[in-house]
């Protein structure tokens, strides 16, 4: 049930424009986004010598049954296109973090998988790298506005990975 305050009314040939509280909402949402994104990647380039996406295709792969993914399902579980995955774990190759390997079931199919040295590489990084978010998002917090956000991202999120055949979405790309 959207219970949302309707936006001004619009003709067909005009944008549901924001309105000044959409507008201000709208952009809070950007800068907080941008500077968070930014805050947690220099933190991790800092640390642990990776871009934050990089470390987030580690916690993928370490919580994975035998600390492996089907490169698909990783590009997905990631929210990013497959050429970007597949450039960001060439890189975690190189550093000896993941390797790949072919799929016994599907020869064109490759298996990501999380080696000994990258999963110590974020027991080692994980503790700062949570302090990093802890700080900059929940310790800023309530619980009520925690609980509130994390709502509010699902629905958010839900809404831009729609089910049907088709749907333009990055792993897809």
């Amino acid at each position: 049930m959207n219970t949302a305050p309707a936006a001004p009314s619009a003709s067909a040939d005009e944008p549901r424009w924001l309105t000044d509280e959409e507008q201000r909402v709208w952009r809070s949402y950007i800068e907080a986004a941008t500077l968070l994104e930014d805050h947690l990647d220099r933190q991790l380039q800092r640390d642990a010598g990776m871009p934050h996406v990089y470390y987030g295709l580690l916690v993928k792969l370490a919580e994975a049954p035998h600390r492996r993914l089907r490169m698909t399902e990783l590009a997905m579980s990631a929210k990013i296109t497959r050429s970007r995955l597949s450039h960001a774990v060439a890189r975690l190759e190189k550093s000896g973090w993941v390797r790949r390997e072919d799929c016994p079931s599907d020869k064109r199919g490759q298996f990501a998988v999380l080696t000994d040295e990258g999963l110590e590489v974020l027991r080692r990084h994980a503790p700062g790298h949570v302090n990093a978010v802890r700080q900059a998002v929940f310790d800023r917090l309530t619980p009520e506005q925690q609980k509130s956000l994390g709502e509010i991202m699902r629905i958010v999120a839900e809404g831009l990975q729609p089910s049907e055949a088709g749907a333009d979405l990055p792993w897809l790309r």
